[in-house]
C-alpha cells in the first residue's frame, strides 16, 4: 500500500501550502494518473511519494510504516529496493552505454553485475531495444530512451513505480508503448504494483484506471 495522509508541503518557510491536507490511499494493481493545474503540486507530491521531499506535515505510507521521515540512509534503502522512477527526459548519462544506465539501481541495491546485466539485458528485449544496450543516449531516439527508462525502474523489481510526465516528449505511437509496459508492470501475474503517474496528457488520463485531481 502507498499512502498520504493529512499531506502538506511548503519549499520555505511561511511560503505557499500546497495539498491542504491531502488523504489518499493510491491503488495497487493499476495505474493512477496524478493530474491537475501547473503549480498544483504534481511533480511535488511524486518526489515526496518517492522520499525524495519531506512534507511539512503528514505522512507517506508504504506498507504499514510511515516512511516520511525517516533517516536518510533508511530511506536510500527503500527508494534502492522498492522504488522505480521514469523522469520526463529519461534523465540517462550520455557517457554511459545503455546496459549500464539500466543496471544502476541493481547494481546500487548490491546486486551481482552478472545477474544485474542478465535482467537488464531482458527488459530491453522486452521493452524492443534490446539492439541499443551498447549504444549511447545520444545515438537512440527519444523514443527509445524513455522506453530504457522504463526499463531502468523496472530493474529491481520494485514495489513502487512513479512517473513523472513520462510521455510530454513523446509521439502517441510511443506514448502508447509506454503506458502498456506501465500498465502491464502493475500487475504482471507474479504481484500487483503501484504506478502512479504525474501528468497533464489527456492520452495518458484516459488511459488510466484511476485518476487523483489535485
Amino acid at each position: 500500500m502507498l499512502a498520504v495522509e493529512d499531506l502538506a508541503f511548503q519549499y520555505k518557510k511561511g511560503g505557499e501550502e500546497l495539498f491542504d491536507g491531502l488523504s489518499y490511499e493510491f491503488s495497487t494493481g493499476c495505474v493512477t494518473a496524478m493530474t491537475g493545474p501547473s503549480g498544483r503540486g504534481k511533480s511535488t507530491l511524486l518526489y515526496i511519494l518517492g522520499l525524495m521531499l519531506t512534507p511539512a506535515k503528514g505522512s507517506v505510507l508504504l506498507g504499514d510504516e510511515k516512511v516520511s521521515r525517516i533517516s536518510d540512509a533508511s530511506r536510500s534503502l527503500i527508494r534502492a529496493q522498492k522504488i522505480g522512477f521514469v523522469f520526463q527526459d529519461s534523465a540517462l548519462d550520455p557517457k554511459r552505454k545503455i546496459i549500464d544506465s539500466v543496471i544502476e539501481p541493481a547494481l546500487y541495491a548490491g546486486w551481482d553485475r552478472r545477474k544485474a546485466r542478465e535482467r537488464g539485458y531482458q527488459l530491453l528485449e522486452e521493452m524492443g531495444v534490446s539492439g541499443r544496450a551498447d549504444h549511447r543516449p545520444g545515438e537512440i531516439s527519444g523514443g527509445q530512451a524513455q522506453r530504457v527508462a522504463v526499463c531502468r525502474a523496472l530493474m529491481n523489481d520494485p514495489t513502487v513505480i512513479l512517473a513523472d510526465e513520462p510521455t510530454g516528449n513523446l509521439d502517441v505511437e510511443n506514448s502508447q508503448i509506454v503506458l502498456d509496459t506501465l500498465s502491464a508492470a502493475s500487475n504482471d501475474n507474479r504481484r500487483e504494483r503501484t504506478v502512479v503517474i504525474a501528468t497533464h496528457d489527456p492520452f495518458v488520463i484516459s488511459h488510466s484506471q484511476m485518476v487523483l485531481t489535485l
